[in-house]
């Protein structure tokens, strides 16, 4: 092990020192150096190189849990724990978020609150049967850009989506409406959501009905009641928007359209569906 550890730092610090520091001699470490190579420690180099092209073909975005998945979708049988000490020693590890909070949920209004109908049920046995949406907000320096979403339960692919400089009532309608007009869904899909005026408004609910769409609301300020929804903008601004300085509100809808269609629904290995894709998980529906 310290012979391991000279190795890897003997870029950064004089060999003689750390053997000096580790109390061993620089004799043995050579010796230890000049050993041909096993075949654990091949073994290891190529399983490196395939956690890394994993990892950047993620940009990052990938702990070791999705690369172990990634690597066994393809034909990799390393361990898990394996993977996480390769990852642990190299310092490969998933982007990080940094934590912003903006209210975007206004419950103060007398409009109609419709039930919970899913109780915090987040399954569902087929596409479009349960439906959750959600609002959240992007900082630009042209000021805030708000992000509607809708997501079908049973595949978590985002379904419909819309982006605004405001989080008025049209922009949850705009997401409604691009969900069910890709999904084209059957009369008694729930749509659940929290107390937001958005979602309580009689636009809103009248959308809604003329689906055949039944309306479900969360308990007043309990986010636990909409978690997926919040799994989803908590990927979305861990591994997008906590790393980007948008300019403006364009340049913000570009990258999250991009995020949105070309990685999260189509690449992303995701934990609830067995570390598959949503595309992957609906086709295996049809």
């Amino acid at each position: 092990m310290s012979f391991r550890f000279i190795e890897d730092h003997r870029d950064s610090y004089p060999v003689r020192l750390m053997c000096a520091v580790l109390e061993v001699s620089p004799a043995g470490y050579y010796a230890w150096r000049d050993r041909p190579v096993g075949e654990r420690t091949k073994s290891n180099a190529a399983l490196l190189a395939e956690i890394q092209q994993v990892h950047r073909d993620s940009s990052g975005r990938y702990g070791s849990p999705r690369v172990h998945a990634a690597l066994r979708t393809q034909g990799r049988g390393a361990s898990r724990g394996r993977i996480e000490r390769l990852m642990r020693r190299y310092g490969i590890r998933a982007i990080m978020a940094r934590p912003r909070r903006v209210r975007t949920t206004d419950s103060r209004h007398d409009l109609p609150i419709a039930p919970n109908l899913i109780a915090r049920d987040f399954t569902a046995d087929a596409p479009n049967r349960v439906w959750l949406a959600d609002i959240t907000y992007i900082p630009t320096a042209e000021g805030w850009l708000y992000l509607a979403a809708v997501m079908d339960l049973f595949s978590r692919k985002i379904v419909g989506w819309a982006m605004r400089d405001h989080m008025q009532i049209e922009l949850a309608s705009a997401a409604l409406t691009m969900a069910i007009r890709q999904q084209r869904p059957q009369a008694g899909l729930i749509h659940h959501s929290d107390r937001g005026v958005q979602y309580a408004s009689h636009a809103y609910r009248n959308a809604l009905t003329g689906a055949g769409i039944t309306a479900s609301m969360s308990r007043k300020a309990d986010c636990y009641d909409n978690a997926p929804m919040e799994s989803f903008f908590h990927t979305l601004k861990t591994e997008l928007v906590h790393h980007r300085d948008y300019n403006t509100r364009a340049e913000a809808q570009r990258d999250i359209f991009a995020f949105i269609e070309g990685f999260y629904n189509r690449t992303r290995l995701h934990s609830a569906i067995g570390y598959i894709a949503p595309i992957e998980m609906e086709l295996k529906a049809a």
